[in-house]
C-alpha cells in the first residue's frame, strides 16, 4: 500500500510542479511590456495598483517556491499546502465579481477562454488536497513494550 501511495504521490506532485513551473514562468519572465490578464483586472476592479506587476511577481516567486517544495520528498506536504492555498486564493477571487470565471484572453478583448483557468484552479486546488492526504510520509517504526 506504501508503494501505490507513493507512486501516486509522485503522480500528483509531477503534474503540480509542471503547472506551477509553466505559470511561474510566465509571471516572472514573461513580457515585462505586457501586462497579465489576470492581475490588470484584479488591478482594475479593486483600484490597488499594487496588483500588477508587484502582486504578479509576489505570486510568481510563491508558485515557484511551491513546485520547489513539492519536488522534495520531505517537503511535499508543506509544498501541497502551499499549492492548495495559491490556488484556492484564486478560486476564490474567479468565483467573485473581482474576476469572475470567464475572463477575456487580451486585456480589452470580447474573447474569453472559456473559463479554462477557472477549471485548471480546481483541478489544482482538488490535487494538491488529494497529495497532502495520501503522501506517505516518513516510515515509523513500532515498538512492542
Amino acid at each position: 500500500m506504501r508503494g501505490v501511495r507513493s507512486f501516486l504521490g509522485w503522480l500528483l506532485a509531477i503534474g503540480l510542479i509542471i503547472v506551477l513551473a509553466f505559470s511561474a514562468d510566465a509571471k516572472l519572465f514573461g513580457d515585462p511590456e505586457k501586462a497579465n490578464v489576470v492581475f490588470s483586472i484584479l488591478a482594475d476592479t479593486t483600484g490597488l495598483a499594487l496588483f500588477e506587476p508587484t502582486g504578479r511577481y509576489v505570486y510568481g516567486m510563491l508558485e515557484a517556491f511551491a513546485a520547489l517544495m513539492l519536488f522534495l520528498p520531505f517537503t511535499r506536504r508543506f509544498g501541497a499546502f502551499l499549492t492548495f492555498v495559491i490556488a484556492g486564493v484564486l478560486v476564490g477571487a474567479y468565483a467573485t465579481s473581482f474576476l469572475g470565471q470567464e475572463i477575456p484572453l487580451a486585456i480589452g478583448g470580447e474573447e474569453t477562454d472559456g473559463a479554462s483557468q477557472f477549471y485548471l484552479m480546481i483541478a489544482m486546488t482538488t490535487a494538491a488536497g488529494l497529495l497532502m492526504f495520501i503522501h506517505p510520509g516518513k516510515k515509523r517504526r513500532r515498538t512492542f513494550n
